[in-house]
């Protein structure tokens, strides 16, 4: 199988299981805001591994476009000279696509710059991200000085930054329970003021691990950010980020779900001769000692009785040996990629689950409660929407031959490729659109679905 950029429709299964082995592509998360730290840093940072995926295409292209050096060392291997804060190109329109992780933080970095005066970006990407609000870390960057302008919508992309200008301000507020990427853009680019100042957030912070993720990050590029609680953080006076040299990019945590659900859902066993043989997925380059909260995924895939297993680099599941997974009623609002495998999971599960604070999924790549609660359907599902909670009972017997829309969601590609393990054909519309975080997944998905 190839990466299937050009099919419209890719009909996959009926298989009744999964086992194998599979490494990693290089995480998402990291790979964005390694780039970008590295572009705003002194020195050089050779980043190894990094995702080849659509929306690191989009930061690379963004930062090149901005005069970062940046040179290919090898296969996802790249060379990033940093800039000191200060991108050399003063004017510039960058196309963003519909990558959160590139829009939020570059708008921020670009808020920052300073002199000259005629210094202006226009910032634009697809139409979803000009329906994906920003509003409140615009409002947040304008208190602090920034001059940000809205080109449409107020609220939301297209934007026109201008030149930075000085401000007292010590303090700033943002809201944590839109997108955890505001707050993540705030802390990666609030050094750049070289001044005191702190944080506050304002309601529930959601998907705290993906704050952990940037603030070990911002330590790693030699920035220690002081931590109270979930509520406060204070960035040192005299920040400044410095090159660490030569770093890696772990595997995608999120990506891991799918395989590790795979290996959960199939069937417990398979005859192979007079002995049975357990069937399983590990998945190498996440384990025990990653930084992406998204390895809790597989806590909840225990929580359904899944056997899981771990090591520093890798984790394996399991199906449970009844070969029925568990329902189960759980807040995975700090999960929210890998909860959406949870719902696809729930189809193999004894009972209804429920996946509950989960209205960040809203303001997403796609409305993702909506579209997972109308594709569940399609495949038999009996499904409750709610303005933060799914609930899902699995039917008797999986409805053969579905034909999934995918929204453009590499998400809802991959999460609903699982299917196909309950022993029926399925059909997913547009399977390109994996290539935003995962170029080869149904090539790789293939290699263990039996």
């Amino acid at each position: 199988m190839g990466t299937f950029t050009h099919l419209k429709h890719l009909t996959l299964g009926p298989f009744s299981h999964a086992a194998g082995i599979i490494t990693l592509p290089g995480s998402k998360s990291i790979s964005n805001r390694m780039l970008l730290l590295a572009a705003l840093g002194d020195g050089e940072t050779v980043v190894r591994d990094l995702l080849k995926s659509d929306d690191t295409d989009v930061m690379l292209a963004a930062l090149i476009k901005l005069g970062v050096r940046i040179d290919s060392t090898g296969k996802n291997d790249y060379r990033i000279i940093g800039c000191g804060g200060r991108f050399p190109v003063t004017q510039a329109e960058l196309f963003l696509g519909n990558a959160g992780t590139a829009f939020r933080p570059l708008t921020a970095a670009l808020a920052f710059q300073s002199r000259p005066a005629d210094r202006r970006y226009l910032l634009n990407g697809v139409p979803r991200m000009h329906e994906r609000p920003i509003g409140d870390l615009v409002e947040a960057l304008n208190h602090v000085g920034a001059k940000i302008r809205y080109l449409n919508n107020a609220g939301f992309p297209p934007l026109e930054i201008l030149p930075y200008a000085n401000s007292n301000v010590s303090r700033v507020k943002v809201r944590g329970d839109v997108s955890s990427q505001f707050l993540t853009a705030l802390l990666m680019t609030l050094p750049l003021l070289k001044k005191e100042i702190t944080v506050e957030v304002i309601g529930e912070l959601i998907s705290k691990p993906y704050i952990d993720i940037t603030l070990n990050l911002m330590a790693l590029f030699g920035v220690m950010v002081e931590r109270r609680e979930w509520r406060e953080f204070i960035i040192p006076a005299q920040a400044s980020y410095s090159a660490p040299g030569t770093i890696h990019v772990e595997g995608d945590a999120s990506s891991a779900s799918y395989f590790l659900a795979a290996g959960a859902i199939g069937v417990s066993s398979m005859r192979a001769g007079a002995g049975t043989v357990r069937a399983g997925v590990r998945v190498m380059g996440v384990g025990k000692t990653s930084i992406q909260g998204d390895v809790r995924f597989a806590e909840t895939l225990a929580l359904m009785g899944a056997t899981i297993t771990m090591g520093d680099n890798w984790i394996e599941a399991e199906a449970p040996a009844s070969g029925r997974l568990k329902a189960i009623d759980a807040d995975l609002n700090h999960i929210p990629d890998a909860a959406m495998t949870i719902a696809i999971a729930a189809l193999f599960a004894d009972g209804t689950t429920t996946i509950r604070n989960i209205a960040s999924w809203r303001v997403k790549e796609t409305d993702r409660l909506s579209a997972m609660a109308t594709e569940l359907r399609k495949v038999g599902a009996t499904v409750v929407e709610g303005a933060d909670f799914i609930r899902i009972t699995p039917p008797e017997k999986l409805i053969a031959n579905a034909s999934i829309d995918t929204y453009d969601d590499h998400r809802m590609a991959m999460c609903f490729s699982l299917v196909a393990l309950g022993n029926v054909p399925i059909t997913i519309n547009d399977p390109g659109c994996v290539a935003k975080t995962f170029p080869d997944y149904f090539s790789v998905f293939s290699t263990i679905a039996k």
